[in-house]
């Protein structure tokens, strides 16, 4: 397997888990918002401290909001780090090694792209929050299952799978560290 394929399979994978990853952190950090008066604040403080994105936020916005962080975080092009910008880097990737993926695999992951394009596309208000996270999270087990279903489990499916697990620690291990003291 050539190494531009490898990190273009590794990195796609990569990013859809961080996505799906940064959209749990926002839907818990909006829950506990909700049930902790006057805990608003740190909450949003805890969320873009977990994802490593506190002071970039700080430097285009000031203090964390609800909705600051969630603009910042969903649909913000500009910002890396958003959801938005990560299934794009994703879908970027898979173009560039869609020899290496099946149809039902490339379907999946530009569908995904389309449909989150449109969903972030406008503001998303407080109440519709928990439905777009669920979108998020359900357009990135649609991508996962054509992968498991179609995929042969040969080099890239094995780099698939080590960008999936890769992130997953990096995000469990980001979330220990900003939270530990609660253990």
């Amino acid at each position: 397997m050539l190494g531009k394929t490898a990190s273009g399979l590794f990195w796609m994978f990569r990013y859809l888990e961080r996505a799906e990853a940064t959209a749990r952190l926002l839907d818990a950090g909006f829950r506990i918002a909700l049930t902790r008066a006057g805990s608003s604040r740190s909450e949003w403080e805890s969320v873009l401290t977990t994802t490593g994105q506190l002071k970039g936020f700080r430097e285009r916005h000031g203090e964390p909001t609800s909705s600051k962080v969630m603009e910042f975080l969903l649909s913000d092009r500009e910002n890396p780090a958003s959801i938005i910008s990560m299934v794009k880097a994703a879908r970027d990737n898979a173009r560039a090694v869609r020899i290496a993926l099946t149809s039902e695999v490339w379907e999946a992951i530009n569908e995904s792209w389309m449909t989150l394009d449109k969903l972030l596309s406008g503001t998303i208000a407080e109440a519709d929050l928990p439905d777009v996270l669920t979108t998020i999270r359900q357009q990135n087990a649609l991508v996962r299952g054509a992968t498991n279903g179609t995929m042969l489990r040969n080099d890239g499916f094995n780099f698939l799978r080590l960008g999936t697990f890769i992130e997953r620690a990096d995000n469990t291990a980001r979330i220990l560290d900003v939270k530990y003291y609660l253990l």
